[in-house]
């Protein structure tokens, strides 16, 4: 048997094995993409996945070593931060791609915004987007949580106050949260059980739903204005060519992450104590928002708001096609609000940032 016989016998068994119309991966990767792609800030989808795909590996190499109870909690990063070869740069590069995924997540969801690109028929992807949002800020919290230290564990206490003071469903939610009334050994299980299993399992089903929507609606041409280029320069394949830019983009994320966790590596502050409040508690920085308004309002109050702002966010379309049809609102005023609401959000944050 030669070389070419060879050769085809080993492309029928596999064809057998995996009887798959590879046809199909060429025909995706023959698509023709929106030239406005090309431009990565059109496209941070691409570096959300990235940053998540960070996330899993140096998750799962954190998960090794780490120990989910109040007795060895602490000490387990302790020895992952100290003990353990590069453990601490394996943790530094969780945080930091922890933290560049959620300005991802959000100056997509700006983006998608500004140009418009929520709209019909995409409403239903941009409330997949939302619940993302959510579900990476979740992965945040629980995070944080799970180091065991004095600010996070009265982080931790905090938030599920704040929960508690959801109308009607707080108490549950609460309850659920910390598995109990209050704060015991069973909180920390269940942060790391949300962490590990049921978020990653939500975020998955969430971003498989989000790629099938983009996949069945297509992606939003925008055109801009003084910009005109026959038809045939206007579209670029998906293979090679917008996947080479994502992986250049992926690079240099890399690159941007191993700078930052090696100039400036997580520290670890002192063991939890119930019994001790310390003087300045804090979330982390993209819960500045709330912490900022509950600071200038009341707890109730400022969970109301929250929620209200949540749900207006979230059925956005739907609010915007209603407005649109009773008060004829032009494209200017949604832009203005975004602008508005963006300002609002920065200001609340970037406020409670410099406060102590």
């Amino acid at each position: 048997m030669n070389g070419i016989e060879e050769k085809q016998s080993v492309r029928t068994m596999i064809k057998e094995l995996i009887p798959f119309n590879w046809e199909l991966l060429r025909h995706a990767g023959a698509e023709p993409i929106p030239y406005h792609l090309k431009k990565w800030w059109f496209c941070l989808g691409g570096t959300v996945m990235y940053l998540f795909i960070v996330q899993i590996i140096t998750g799962i190499m954190l998960t090794f070593y780490y120990v989910p109870s109040p007795e060895f909690a602490y000490q387990s990063i302790e020895a992952i931060t100290h003990e353990i070869r590069f453990g601490w740069f394996i943790r530094s590069l969780h945080k930091w791609s922890s933290n560049f995924m959620i300005i991802a997540v959000f100056l997509h969801m700006l983006r998608v915004y500004f140009t418009g690109a929520y709209r019909h028929p995409r409403q239903l992807n941009w409330m997949i987007g939302v619940l993302l949002l959510g579900v990476t800020l979740s992965f945040g919290f629980t995070g944080y949580s799970l180091v065991y230290e004095q600010l996070s564990f009265w982080g931790a206490t905090v938030a599920t106050n704040l929960a508690e003071a959801v109308p009607l469903v707080g108490p549950y939610i609460a309850n659920f949260m910390r598995g109990g009334p209050e704060i015991s050994p069973n909180t920390l299980t269940r942060f790391f059980i949300l962490h590990i299993g049921l978020l990653p399992t939500i975020a998955f089903i969430l971003v498989g739903l989000h790629i099938f929507l983009i996949r069945i609606h297509g992606i939003k041409e925008l055109n801009f204005k003084n910009e005109v280029m026959p038809r045939e320069k206007k579209y670029f394949k998906f293979w090679p060519d917008h996947i080479t830019t994502e992986m250049l983009v992926g690079i240099v994320l890399m690159y941007i992450l191993t700078i930052c966790s090696l100039i400036f590596p997580l520290e670890l502050g002192e063991i939890a104590n119930p019994n001790k409040t310390p003087l300045h508690i804090k979330p982390e920085w993209y819960f500045y928002f709330n912490f900022r308004l509950l600071k200038l309002t009341s707890l109730k109050l400022s969970v109301v708001l929250t929620g209200m702002l949540a749900f207006v966010v979230f059925f956005w379309p739907f609010i915007e096609s209603w407005l649109t049809k009773k008060y004829r609102f032009s494209d200017r005023v949604y832009t203005s609000l975004g602008v508005f609401g963006f300002l609002g959000f920065m200001i609340l944050t970037v406020w409670e940032s410099f406060s102590h």
